[in-house]
């Protein structure tokens, strides 16, 4: 394993500092089309990086709070990018080097002006061989929260076990545990992925889920709040359910809460729901009551749909105030 520091104009971060959150997943390079249509009549693609739990990390790093990722990516050129990227980002990094195998890649194909189509390359990638060894026990047990999604069992049997590893380390050392669902069709079926939703969430504190994920876990249900408490007895605590464009609805310990979306015009929705579970999980570890947590959850939620990208648009907690301005410049 090796370690990377922030960067140079960040708070310095120093390897296996301890970090007030650990995430752990996979980190792709992203190839983006530069104009809608089919992808195979498009000139060019630009190229950047993207990843659920790196997404997490960058919101959650940009409205204050240390965070540390860990992964693995391939020896090669898009690996170093991905490590540049995140040490930018001033996100604490413990990253294995593969050298044998490659950083997964994802392309996304704008095939209409509101359509977007994500092709993923990630099978036998650096970051699907994810393993016990590459989980930063001594993190995870200082850290004030773990924060898993459902991709990274997805994965690989490795990544799974990586991540049922994680969970053990957190819950020995008392360390809050968030999961978010983030189902992928392109990985795994519904059935795989309920049986294993329904092993994590009882070892989870925070539940996040979209209303058709979360089915996949507890099933269907008329309304949200049934999801949400059906989580809860699952023996998740705080349980949300994300709803887009609707807002939310959550249940903590027992007491219901909601909270409207901000209107806006989406121009990329990819990486709205990891901004949100951010902003949730930024306000928590600040003590603030859940009012509160939802609702800068779905203002960085918003604020990551502005703008082209996976965590481009992630805002910092300055900029959260912007979205209630009625002027278009500010000085």
């Amino acid at each position: 394993m090796i370690t990377v520091d922030s960067g140079a104009d960040s708070p310095a971060i120093t390897p296996y500092n301890v970090t007030d959150v650990v995430t752990m997943g996979e980190t792709m390079a992203l190839m983006k089309a530069e104009s809608s249509g089919p992808l195979a009549h498009v000139a060019s693609l630009s190229l950047g990086m993207g990843g659920a739990e790196s997404n997490f990390a960058i919101a959650l790093r940009r409205l204050g709070t240390s965070v540390t990722w860990a992964g693995r990516v391939g020896a090669d050129s898009l690996g170093e990018m991905v490590l540049r990227e995140l040490a930018a980002e001033a996100i604490n990094t413990l990253v294995s080097r593969d050298h044998t195998a490659p950083t997964g890649l994802m392309i996304k194909e704008r095939r209409t002006a509101e359509a977007v189509k994500v092709w993923y390359y990630r099978k036998g990638s650096a970051g699907s061989r994810l393993c016990r060894e590459d989980v930063p026990a001594e993190q995870i047990a200082q850290a004030k929260l773990l924060h898993i999604t459902g991709i990274t069992p997805a994965l690989s049997t490795s990544a799974a076990d990586a991540v049922n590893y994680a969970l053990d380390c957190a819950q020995a050392a008392g360390t809050l545990v968030s999961f978010d669902l983030n189902y992928r069709s392109a990985l795994w079926s519904s059935e795989e992925a309920g049986e294993q939703y329904r092993r994590i969430i009882p070892r989870a504190d925070v539940v996040f889920a979209g209303d058709t994920e979360a089915a996949i876990a507890v099933g269907g249900a008329q309304d949200p709040w049934e999801l949400a408490r059906r989580i809860n007895e699952m023996g998740a605590s705080q349980a949300v359910i994300k709803l887009g464009a609707d807002g939310c609805v959550a249940v903590v310990h027992g007491e219901k809460h909601a909270q409207r979306a901000v209107p806006i015009r989406a121009v990329d929705t990819v990486g709205a729901g990891d901004a949100f579970v951010a902003g949730y999980i930024a306000e928590l570890l600040n003590d603030e009551d859940v009012p509160q947590r939802l609702l800068t959850a779905v203002r960085t939620g918003a604020f990551a749909c502005l703008v082209p990208g996976d965590w481009e648009g992630m805002p910092r907690r300055t900029e959260l105030d912007l979205l209630d301005s009625t002027e278009p410049v500010s000085r």
